[in-house]
């Protein structure tokens, strides 16, 4: 039976695996540039966190018998605007957009899109979607959990990838007044 989880669900997997896509043919663009990969080793942790949240959100929406159910309204709302920031970072970024950390050197940061507000929009729109689809559908241990796996993961992330930014290019200077989440309107 066709539900609004399954439509959603297949939704969400689907467009994880096209982003896969984009962040190989990326990746190969920003090594052709003279990019090169930082933080490789804790990626594998990002990608198990992303299996095991799908897995989890999947088996505990069918444990408490939610597959079903119309998606509660303001999580469902929030994981929808989630989507369109998802976007928006992804045509801010254009060529740099990546599931992995990449960095060329002397490179401008991206200063624009969300990127004008804060330092880190990919990251909040992630921590949106791991927080408001589990709740859309009842599956709120699903969202704790994750939500708090997720801020580990990003804690080891973001400091590999300021690091490598601040070391080869211009981001503590272009990005050094905004937040790393929230989002600052001067300027």
């Amino acid at each position: 039976m066709v539900t609004w989880f399954s439509i959603v669900f297949a939704f969400v997997i689907m467009q994880r695996l096209f982003e896969l896509l984009i962040a190989k043919r990326n990746g190969r663009h920003m090594v052709k540039l003279g990019g090169f990969e930082v933080g490789g080793a804790h990626y594998k942790y990002i990608v198990l966190l992303h299996a095991a949240f799908f897995a989890a959100l999947f088996l505990e929406v069918f444990v408490r018998g939610h597959e079903s159910m119309t998606p509660y309204g303001a999580p469902f709302a929030l994981f929808c605007v989630a989507q369109g920031l998802r976007v928006w970072v992804l045509l801010s970024l254009g060529k740099f957009w990546n599931t992995r950390i990449y960095v060329l050197p002397g490179s401008a940061p991206v200063t624009g899109g969300p990127y004008r507000f804060m330092r880190h929009p990919n990251y909040v729109v992630v921590a949106l979607e791991l927080f408001t689809l589990p709740l859309a559908f009842g599956a709120w241990l699903t969202a704790l959990l994750f939500t708090a796996l997720n801020a580990l993961v990003l804690r080891v992330r973001i400091r590999a990838e300021e690091q490598a930014l601040i070391e080869v290019t211009a981001y503590a200077e272009a990005m050094g007044g905004r937040e790393r989440f929230l989002p600052t309107l001067k300027k």
